[in-house]
């Protein structure tokens, strides 16, 4: 199944369509900055229960914060210790794999999210 990412079938063939290079790597970049933008998912989580005016049971801006800061952690920490890998399996899956981790994540928190739990 992931035979096709390999890093021995990444060698571009003559027909290659160099166009849809910037695409995948503008798609990357904004997976890479979506981190920065929590400031975005602040007030909705805030306010989940209060949408107008706030709720018991909403809550605090301190204890949504700390999302941020784990989410950080873990990009460093991800770049610090995975930085070889695609040197070593290839781009293509380095990419799958970030993919259904960082989609994972969503599907996590929205779980989360669900059930009023941080």
């Amino acid at each position: 199944m992931f035979d096709s990412l390999k890093k021995e079938h990444i060698v571009a063939s003559d027909d290659f369509n160099r166009r849809k290079v910037p695409p995948a790597s503008i798609a990357i970049h904004l997976c890479i900055g979506s981190v920065y933008a929590w400031s975005i998912f602040n007030p909705p989580l805030t306010n989940q229960f209060g949408v107008v005016a706030a709720s018991a049971g909403d809550w605090s801006l301190q204890s949504v914060v700390w999302i941020f800061s784990v989410a950080i952690v873990f990009l460093g920490l991800a770049a610090a210790f995975a930085g070889k890998w695609p040197e070593e399996v290839g781009p293509r899956m380095v990419g799958v794999v970030a993919a259904l981790l960082w989609g994972g994540g969503f599907i996590i928190g929205d779980f989360g999210i669900l059930t009023h739990q941080l």
